[in-house]
């Protein structure tokens, strides 16, 4: 009888767990490491005792908050192995390495610069992470995709000043096409040669360009300024959008019952 009251307090505490797990991740991100755990359970929407019954102190919430975004990579890692050959796998998992540590500068900090790590639990998800993304890198190379003359220690470091490279560029489309043509070197010479660009793979930088006016994802430019627009259509209906707005037409130049001109 007593079986069930305490299976749903234990549902409740991993639940509980998972809350401030979130809530802390985006503190951390938004507010720095200063943030107390009393505004950390406000954020989770839970009492400050159930934050320090699960997390006594808030380098052991910290340490807890890094080995879930370590764990959450080494799955990512498996989607894009499961999902597409081996080099585009490596590359599109490390496109969304780099877009998920951007503005997350607080906890990548900590996890390079305090002397106290590695934790075992965050040494142990720090070893998954490191493996998955050595077997993606040794199956590239097999597959002929990518160079044979790098590791994954020389991959990490990359994926590490593209970050830094996109956190540093004003400009968020420029950011993203200086971190795939910093990428693009990992391409084995017989790839590059025969003219295999970098493969705009869904789920990675989605905040690279999108058409302005129907919205649909754009082809990122090796030179030139970004498109704004997806095709002649969209360019010329965003243009009369404006021309109907300046003059004051309502529903920004276009006409009800009508339609657009194309």
């Amino acid at each position: 009888m007593t079986a069930a009251p305490r299976d749903a307090s234990r549902a409740d505490a991993r639940r509980n767990r998972r809350k401030v797990l979130a809530a802390a991740s985006q503190a951390f991100d938004e507010h720095g490491l200063d943030v107390s755990l009393g505004a950390i359970a406000r954020q989770a929407g839970v009492g400050a005792g159930t934050v320090y019954r699960h997390f006594p102190s808030k380098e052991i919430l910290l340490e807890a908050v890094l080995v879930q975004q370590l764990d959450d990579l080494v799955e990512t890692a498996r989607q894009w192995a499961a999902r597409t050959d081996p080099a585009s796998a490596l590359l599109g998992f490390l496109l969304e390495v780099v877009d998920t540590s951007h503005g997350r500068k607080h906890t990548c900090d900590a996890l390079t610069t305090r002397t106290s790590w590695p934790r075992p639990s965050l040494a142990a998800s720090a070893r998954r992470f490191r493996q998955a993304l050595d077997h993606m890198l040794r199956a590239a190379q097999r597959g002929g995709g990518v160079r044979t003359d790098v590791n994954a220690d020389d991959v990490a470091a990359l994926t590490v000043g593209c970050a830094t490279m996109r956190a540093a560029h004003r400009d968020r489309d420029g950011g993203a096409r200086m971190v795939r043509l910093a990428l693009e070197s990992l391409r084995a010479p017989s790839s590059v040669t025969q003219g295999q660009g970098f493969r705009d793979i869904p789920g990675a930088f989605h905040t690279a360009s999108q058409c302005e006016e129907c919205g649909a994802w754009l082809e990122l430019r090796p030179t030139g300024r970004p498109a704004r627009y997806c095709g002649a259509t969209c360019r010329q209906r965003a243009h009369r959008r404006r021309l109907g707005t300046a003059s004051g037409m309502p529903g920004g130049g276009r006409f009800a019952g009508t339609g657009d001109v194309e």
